[in-house]
């Protein structure tokens, strides 16, 4: 074992405990406070992750450490066979990496074993787990104790040897039961209690049913129920009482069905005959009606014919003016035109008004002769238009000679300023040339680093992934465990029940007239029958085969999983001490790093590129400067000569405008008033037109007036109607005629005539009596359908309870069966007087032994006095027996408690107990051996007699291979036991080595 930080011992101390017990006995010795005791804690905590109980507030990081150096416990052990190394860290504080301060580190845990072949033909050590969970069930799987029941009886730590003498009864067990593997009989206890719970659940449920299926069948059957009132069975009754019940009732419901049915045909023919006479009431009355309907509507069509002759006349007019409308519509086109023509005639006036009032009131002549002059004025000012033209290109020209001038001006200014800068720009592009150079090699560091983070995270990742498996596949690994232990369950129960009912299945084989093979007799009287649920050997085999299954499935899960623990602790060693998100920061940081020198090196191009660029950029404004400075001269003069051919024009438009702000205006005036002449002298030739083509339009429309046979044309427009409005009362007028002559074709009709003359039918006496049948008919349906359905019920019902009946009396005789031997299992006190459960009945052989062979020990270290006998009497409480300790002490002749014996006699009985638990551990087969054994201090209770009793018994260990290692600065012992390791106490922390018994 190694210690680093732990404690009392500030650096690492190594304790080789095969050399230190090869004698058997050894002693851990030093000053008080020294750290023997801590020794013991180291292994505890080692194996479990804990300290003993009485020191687990105490810190277990050493005060005199170096904040760099981590607490760590190391430590080698053989387990069923294997060689184990367990390495444990807690959670502490540690310097930073980065920065100063410090960091809280997790807690780490690494188990693994010594293999023959590390996968390179090579022993090694392999690693197991990296969880805590997981390292710690493994260890105590393989130790098959608690941290509390290893300080019991493996590690007796200082204060608390006696815990195991005193322990009460449930502790008692917890410890042996764990020891001795007893499990599988504590399985067996609630198996049979489960099994007794589900038989009584079954016979529960069976009366239940029972219940139920009578209630249904009181209720299915109705009246008939209140027949057979005496014989319902009661609550308690056995199921043949129900079934008896139940075959009345169904008796009962097929005599009323019976009377039922003929009930029904009769209600059936009344019905029928009922029907008949209703149909042909109805037929009656709507001939009937239908007849004196047509006569009233040829009635009323004679008075409407009569009444529409106003309406004939006005269509025969219409129909007439038909001729005249096409002249009336001429007429109106007319003098609408005629309207618009004036309207448009005083507008073009109006507008003409504006411009000259004298122009507005002449005549045509007048007007043709004015527009006349105003053309050839303006042919006149065509001219002077272009020279103001020209005038106004003039303006532009200069314009854009002054602003091509001052682009000139501005260029050359742009090239001086640039030209200025250019220094300073060169200088700035060489310092940053420079820098890219730099970061081009800070790249080729970087990559190195990259390659080393991305390796470890994807280990780290690797090893997070197969955590997440590891802890799926344990889930996987316990359920399978629990279907392989379900498939032995099931695997017992039918090679019970095979058993139990292996003489039928014997009797099955018998032949008449041969030998019986299990008595010989040959004749068989009353041969076993199966009973329902009969197990046969195939059912058994088949059990066998789907537990062969489960525990093939279980066994590759579990090789599975070795192999996830495998590849996740080789993961973790690639990825170090660092999570998987602390590697991914480092590596973006890296990343990061890279990028920024990878850009700034990648930047050194584009930089010389530029460099390049603003050399040709300085020559291009050179020559940029030189051409402004020619351009200038050369505008000033075009500038000179646009200025002196603009001032030759300006005089001659002057003279051309008059008075309007320029030519064009005074030309656009003139056009205008050109213009509008024109449109009023168009406008009274158009007038005068329309006059014309409407008094033509009034003496054609005289004509065909006339022509038609009115008095004239306000005649002919009154009888005008539209062609719709003439067509839907000409249909109108045909419609009535056609409908008084279907009329009078249905009256004379023979069906409806004979009709007329019979007696008016009576339909509503008719539908009544029909209603009655069929109210009948209704009733008669209802009372047979409810006495067939009423007959099925109890028939089914019947069935149910006939099943359930035979169902139900193997289940009672399997309950009381069940009960009675659950009862004895689990002690239950009407099977079992001792109240003893089978797993303590087995412990308690256990607890004999070990009491047997402690008290070969304790009747040595206490001189013949006591000896450790087991009770199997009550104890106090109402708790189970079994499990009991009592102390025989020879001199007075009676046994008494534990807790009686003194503290010195306590600490010897104590390890009487303890050797004597290991030795029946050791020797049961398939028990955890136990070969070490460690006391912390109790030997200063001892008097010197009874201490040397003591150490003789500890020195027969020897012959076992047995080693106990004893805690202590009892001055006596140095001297008795050779093989030592002292724990020297010093001002900066204490250290570890092995003595003898001359060092002081």
């Amino acid at each position: 074992m190694t210690v680093t930080a732990f404690g009392p011992f500030a650096g690492s101390e190594r304790v080789d405990f095969d050399r230190l017990a090869s004698g058997g006995l050894f002693l851990l010795r030093g000053a008080t406070g020294a750290g023997k005791s801590s020794v013991l804690d180291a292994v505890c905590y080692a194996v479990y992750g804990e300290v003993p109980g009485a020191r687990r507030g105490n810190p277990l990081r050493s005060d005199h450490a170096d904040p760099a150096r981590p607490t760590e416990v190391v430590l080698e052990l053989t387990l069923g066979g294997r060689r184990l190394e367990i390495t444990r860290r807690p959670e502490q504080p540690r310097p930073k990496k980065r920065g100063g301060g410090t960091t809280v580190e997790k807690a780490q845990t690494l188990l693994r074993e010594w293999v023959a072949d590390t996968g390179g033909g090579t022993p090694g050590w392999s690693a197991l787990s990296r969880s805590h969970q997981e390292a710690g069930e493994e260890l105590r799987r393989l130790i098959g104790m608690s941290r509390e029941q290893f300080c019991q009886v493996v590690l007796l730590p200082q204060g608390d040897f006696a815990r195991f003498l005193r322990a009460d009864t449930k502790q008692r067990a917890e410890l042996l039961g764990r020891l001795f593997e007893t499990e599988r009989f504590g399985l067996l206890e609630r198996w049979m209690a489960d099994q007794r719970l589900a038989q009584e659940a079954a016979v529960q449920d069976g009366r239940r049913r029972l219940r139920d299926l009578v209630g249904r069948a009181e209720e299915a059957a109705g009246p008939v129920a209140a027949e057979a009132a005496g014989l319902v069975p009661a609550e308690d009754d056995p199921a043949e009482a129900a079934l008896g019940w139940a075959a009345v009732l169904r008796s009962g419901a097929a005599e009323r069905l019976a009377g039922a049915e003929c009930a029904l045909a009769a209600a059936e023919a009344r019905h029928g005959a009922a029907q008949r006479r209703h149909r042909e009431a109805v037929a009656l009355a709507d001939r009937q009606e239908r007849y004196r309907a047509a006569a009233r509507e040829a009635a009323r069509l004679a008075e409407a014919e009569s009444a529409l002759a106003g309406e004939r006349r006005r269509l025969a007019a219409a129909q007439a003016a038909v001729g005249v409308e096409s002249v009336l519509q001429l007429r109106r086109s007319a003098a609408a035109a005629h309207r618009a023509a004036v309207a448009a005639e005083a507008g073009r006036r109006a507008a003409l008004a504006a411009r000259d009032a004298d122009l507005a009131e002449a005549g045509p002549v007048e007007l043709a002769e004015a527009e006349r002059r105003l053309r050839a004025r303006c042919g006149q000012l065509e001219a002077a238009r272009e020279d103001e033209r020209r005038y106004a290109r003039l303006a532009r020209e200069r314009r854009d000679a002054e602003t091509e001038q001052q682009r000139a001006e501005a260029l050359a200014e742009e090239a001086r300023d640039w030209l200025v800068e250019f220094d300073g720009r060169l200088a700035l592009l060489q310092e940053r040339q420079a820098a890219a150079r730099e970061a081009a090699a800070a790249v080729e560091r970087l990559d190195g680093l990259r390659a080393d983070l991305a390796g470890r995270l994807a280990a780290a990742e690797l090893r997070d992934g197969l955590r997440a498996e590891i802890a799926g596949a344990e889930t996987t690994v316990l359920d399978l465990r629990d279907r392989a232990q379900d498939a032995r369950a099931r695997t017992l129960d039918l090679q019970e029940r095979r058993l139990a009912g292996m003489a039928a299945e014997l009797a099955g084989q018998l032949v008449p007239g041969e030998g019986c093979r299990v008595c010989g007799s040959a004749e068989h009287p009353e041969p076993a029958r199966p009973g329902a649920g009969r197990v046969t050997a195939a059912d058994e085999q088949a059990a066998r085969a789907a537990q062969r299954r489960a525990e093939e499935e279980l066994a590759a899960a579990e090789s599975a999983l070795t192999g996830r623990r495998v590849a996740e602790a080789a993961a973790a060693g690639t990825a170090g001490d660092r999570t998987a998100a602390e590697l991914a920061d480092g590596l973006a940081a890296v990343e990061a790093e890279r990028r920024a020198a990878l850009a700034a090196a990648e930047g050194l191009a584009a930089v010389d590129q530029r460099i390049a660029g603003l050399t040709r950029d300085q020559r291009l404004h050179q020559e940029q400067l030189d051409r402004a400075r020619e351009d200038g001269a050369g505008l000033a003069a075009r500038l000179n000569a646009l200025t002196v051919e603009a001032e030759g024009l300006a005089g001659r438009i002057a003279e051309a405008r008059g008075d309007a702000p320029s030519v064009a205006a005074r030309a656009a005036a003139l056009e205008a008033l050109a213009e509008a002449v024109a449109g009023a002298l168009a406008a009274a030739h158009a007038t005068a037109q329309a006059a014309d083509r409407s008094a033509e339009a009034e003496r054609e429309l005289l004509r065909a007036a006339a022509s038609a046979g009115f008095a004239g044309p306000a005649e002919a427009e009154a009888a005008v109607l539209p062609a719709a409005e003439r067509a839907a009362l000409e249909a109108r007028l045909d419609g009535v005629r056609s409908a008084r002559t279907a009329a009078e074709r249905r009256l004379a009709e023979p069906e409806l005539a004979a009709a007329a003359t019979a007696a008016a039918a009576d339909t509503d006496a008719a539908e009544a009596a029909l209603r009655r049948a069929t109210d009948r008919l209704r009733q008669a349906a209802a009372e047979e359908s409810a006495a067939r359905e009423r007959r099925t019920a109890l028939a089914r019902i019947g069935g149910l309870l006939a099943a359930l009946a035979a169902e139900l009396a193997p289940a009672l005789e399997r309950y009381g069966r069940i009960s009675r031997l659950a009862g004895l299992v689990t002690g239950a006190p009407a099977e079992n007087a001792l109240r003893m459960r089978l797993e303590s009945y087995v412990l308690a052989a256990r607890l004999e032994q070990v009491a047997a062979a402690a008290s070969d020990r304790l009747v040595r270290m206490s001189g013949g006095r006591y000896t450790l006998a087991h009770s199997d009497g009550l104890v106090a409480g109402n708790k189970r027996s079994g499990l009991s300790l009592r102390v025989v002490d020879a001199w007075t002749g009676r046994d008494r408690d534990t807790a009686t014996l003194s503290g010195g006699e306590s600490f010897f009985a104590s390890l009487a107990l303890a050797l004597g638990l290991a030795d029946v551990v050791t020797d049961e087969a398939g028990g955890m051996p136990l070969d070490t054994l460690f006391i912390d201090e109790g030997f200063g209770s001892l008097d010197e007699h009874t201490l040397e009793e003591v150490m003789d018994v500890l020195d027969g260990l020897r012959e076992r291979d047995r080693a106990v290692g004893i805690v202590s600065h009892v001055a006596d012992l140095r001297s008795r036991i050779p093989a030592q390791l002292l724990v020297h106490k010093q001002r900066h922390g204490s250290t570890l080595r092995l003595a003898d018994r001359e060092d002081a």
